[in-house]
């Protein structure tokens, strides 16, 4: 079995490639913005960096759980979730209400994606 990490701390990885698939950390909002469109478009942007240098897209998602920090964002960010998909492509997929680490994020993503 081989194992890779991806930008490793002491705390966590960005990311573990392990067997063919990649375990990405919980992405959160790296923007001054504070509207659920604009941190979902900043997360996702970069989801697609992490993939890219994992060799893979987001064609390739496998799994995806999105924390949100208020359940009344949910339609406004899946419109920007399915515009971002691939159609015909979509990981199962957990939405969950969460208190987030820092009051200013709204969002924050974890997937697993195959490479």
């Amino acid at each position: 079995m081989s194992l890779q990490r991806i930008d490793p701390t002491s705390r966590y990885s960005e990311a573990v490639i392990v067997n063919g698939l990649i375990f990405c950390a919980g992405m959160v909002p790296d923007t001054d913005a504070n509207d659920i469109t604009s941190q979902t478009e900043n997360v996702l942007t970069q989801v697609d960096a992490v993939l890219e240098r994992c060799f893979s897209d987001r064609g390739k998602l496998v799994d995806a759980t999105i924390f949100l920090a208020d359940l009344a964002d949910y339609a406004a960010m899946n419109q920007v979730w399915d515009a971002w998909l691939p159609a015909g492509k979509a990981p199962a997929r957990t939405t969950v209400a969460a208190k987030l680490a820092d009051p200013h994020w709204k969002i924050e993503i974890k997937i697993v994606a195959a490479q």
